[in-house]
């Protein structure tokens, strides 16, 4: 409910070079329980308007220095002043210089001789309209800082809904890979151990025939000619071992998707930043590995001593996903434009540092890259949603964005990103242990 501006002291400041007007108004609005300023002058009712602030001004047409209707425009030019209602008061009767008034900004116009009823009448109603009018703006700006809280409520829900989805798909992807692959890795990993086996007592054989037959049938000289016994009997047991080293590698990488992807979302669980950096690298080691035109990313890492922390280690993992592969993105689209010698030359590089705080009780963890760097504009909306400098079906811009909210919202941290255009990029991200 809007309060009655009678209910309330009102001040209305009284214009006029003439003290009988003045006097006349002065005990119209004090009979109303209002407070009356006064100003015999343009100049000095405009620098009372300004430190006073009236509710309105009753201002006069005709007076020595600026006129009314040059105070009315210095007013209203004034952000200070500008919203003050301004009646004008006139002993002229030509209807043109009281539109000119009303098209300067005045509300309304009062004519000399004043009639008492008319003036309080018309008073009553300006004050009453500001105060509705003061009372909407408010509750504008309340209803507008209500309407942005909830947007932001909305993106926020809406990322966690994004961020739990794709983790759910991506946990339920890995646990069918999983699955799928250790059954096949586990029959060749532990049928391999039988072939080693065999194979060795197969070549026992063959050499110990050899030593007890040292002259054997023709036939079989011919077929130890052609099947090369001697490289078989060498190459036979490096095979085995690179196919050992090859199940280990599968073992590996499905261990690295597993550590990944742990889908741990609804509660924090002890966990070593370290394995989840090592496991992203591993997930993206065919990007920045040798191939094609592109040089090898050299990945340098200069880990601390750090405790385990009490984290989501699903969640923390995605984020540093979405930071290093942006950072080879970058560097892929930097290779674009220079030769496989230059790009050679230049030795791109992604740092991973972690330290400990032991004194605040957190982890950092720096990703730097010596790629493009990025301009002040970009750098500065890079957390926004839906923000992506990459060409369309190759980025959603929303990467960075839930990295934030996982920092942030979900693990009381801190996410900041330092880069300068030609230099490189830096991510620092601080987690309370």
């Amino acid at each position: 409910m809007i309060a009655d501006p009678l209910s309330k002291p009102m001040h209305i400041l009284l214009v006029d070079d003439n003290p009988n007007n003045i006097k006349v108004l002065w005990e119209a609005i004090q009979g109303c329980g209002w407070k009356a300023l006064m100003a015999t002058d343009g100049e000095s009712a405009i620098e009372q308007t300004e430190y006073a602030a009236p509710d309105l001004i009753l201002l006069d047409v005709m007076m020595p220095g600026i006129d009314g209707f040059e105070t009315c425009r210095r007013l209203k030019a004034n952000p200070i002043t500008q919203n003050i209602p301004v009646i004008f008061m006139t002993a002229l009767s030509d209807s043109i210089d009281k539109v000119k008034g009303l098209e300067i900004g005045a509300v309304d116009y009062i004519t000399k001789p004043f009639q008492q009823e008319e003036v309080i009448a018309r008073l009553k109603l300006h004050l009453k309209i500001s105060c509705f009018t003061r009372t909407l703006e408010q509750r504008v700006q309340e209803r507008t800082a209500e309407l942005t809280q909830s947007l932001w409520q909305l993106q926020q829900t809406q990322l966690q809904m994004i961020q739990s989805e794709k983790m759910s798909t991506l946990g339920q992807l890995v646990a069918g890979i999983g699955h799928e692959i250790n059954n096949p890795i586990g029959f060749i990993g532990g049928n391999l151990s039988h072939i080693k086996e065999y194979t060795n007592d197969l070549l026992c054989l063959v050499s110990l025939q050899q030593q007890k037959l040292p002259h054997p049938d023709p036939e079989i000289e011919a077929l130890v000619r052609k099947i090369d016994l001697e490289y078989l009997i060498e190459d036979m047991p490096k095979l085995l071992e690179s196919m050992h080293h090859g199940i280990v590698r599968l073992e590996n990488i499905c261990l690295s998707l597993r550590t990944f992807a742990r889908s741990d979302i609804s509660s924090r669980v002890e966990f070593q930043i370290h394995e989840g950096i090592d496991s992203t690298l591993t997930l993206l080691k065919h990007r920045w590995k040798s191939h094609g035109n592109h040089p090898e990313i050299q990945i340098v890492k200069q880990y601390g001593e750090l405790p385990p922390i009490s984290c989501y280690p699903g969640q923390l993992n995605q984020v540093f996903m979405n930071i290093i592969a942006n950072a080879i993105d970058a560097f892929d689209d930097l290779n674009q434009n220079h030769s496989h010698q230059e790009i050679a030359a230049c030795l791109n590089t992604i740092t991973i540092t972690t330290s400990v705080d032991i004194k605040e009780e957190t982890v950092t963890i720096c990703i730097t890259d010596n790629g493009p760097g990025m301009p002040p504009e970009v750098q500065a909306r890079i957390f926004q949603e839906s923000f992506t400098t990459k060409p369309v079906g190759k980025g959603t811009g929303l990467g960075l964005a839930i990295s934030h909210q996982i920092i942030v919202h979900k693990h009381n941290g801190k996410i900041n990103c330092l880069s300068t255009p030609g230099e490189g990029t830096k991510f620092i991200i601080t987690l309370p242990i």
